[in-house]
């Protein structure tokens, strides 16, 4: 059984890291985090934020960059990772006008022309969804079943979210079955079982974590991703809790 290295989604930590953006890859690090997934590059270089991260014994899993930076400056973004040593890059989001049937079919062409020219430098372009790809379009098929059966599986693959596929309704391992060979980054989330059904920190939800923990040590998933969007409680020991609870089953 293969032992899948942790990240944590610097998102988690956006207001820390904006006051002071080393000091909070350095708790990081001394959290225990094997590596970070980046949501912006806090000013630094990519050469200076390697150098950072070095120092702080972290790795550079993947940049979360937005669709419209990776449509107008695609080389930009992949040289930016070759010096980081990242090897994904994650479209991350789609704003509401980006989300009609035109324009999913208009992103499963940048996804194809995007994801080949990151292939041919040695790197991997990853799709991370949230809830509203679940839903139904007109050819029967949802929209990220849609998008990952229209675009290369060599070129594009998937960066699960679990908490939203949870709250779509749908099995996290189930789509991690099904897509087995293009799920190499996994966003680790979990829910309060209460009517709101907020973000919680890891292990203390309703998400079914060990079904999924469990698939993942025998599949192609390379990393675990750590993110909680929001916090009821700091930040910083939101994203402690969670890393105790994978350490505290061996993970």
């Amino acid at each position: 059984m293969k032992q899948i290295p942790v990240a944590l989604q610097m998102y988690t930590l956006r207001n820390e890291a904006e006051k002071d953006f080393r000091g909070t890859l350095q708790k990081v690090a001394e959290l225990g985090y094997d590596g970070v997934e980046l949501a912006g590059y806090g000013g630094l270089t990519p050469k200076e934020l390697k150098n950072t991260l070095d120092g702080f014994g972290l790795r550079a899993v993947s940049s979360h960059i937005p669709l419209s930076e990776l449509r107008s400056s695609v080389d930009d973004v992949i040289n930016d990772q070759l010096e980081l040593g990242s090897r994904y890059i994650v479209c991350p989001y789609l704003s509401p006008e980006e989300r009609s049937e035109e324009e999913y079919f208009r992103l499963i062409d940048d996804l194809n022309s995007i994801g080949a020219k990151c292939f041919q430098e040695g790197i991997t372009l990853c799709y991370h969804h949230h809830e509203f790809e679940l839903a139904t379009l007109s050819n029967g098929k949802t929209a990220l079943e849609t998008i990952l059966s229209e675009t290369n599986p060599h070129w594009v693959k998937a960066e699960f979210d679990i908490y939203w596929l949870t709250y779509a309704g749908e099995q996290p391992v189930e789509w991690l079955k099904r897509y087995q060979g293009r799920t190499p980054l996994v966003h680790l989330k979990d829910m309060t079982t209460d009517g709101e059904r907020f973000f919680a920190e890891l292990g203390s939800g309703g998400v079914d974590l060990g079904s999924v923990l469990d698939f993942g040590a025998h599949s192609d998933v390379d990393w675990w991703i750590v993110e909680q969007d929001d916090s009821k409680i700091p930040p910083i020991d939101s994203v402690r809790k969670s890393l105790e609870y994978l350490r505290q089953i061996k993970v």
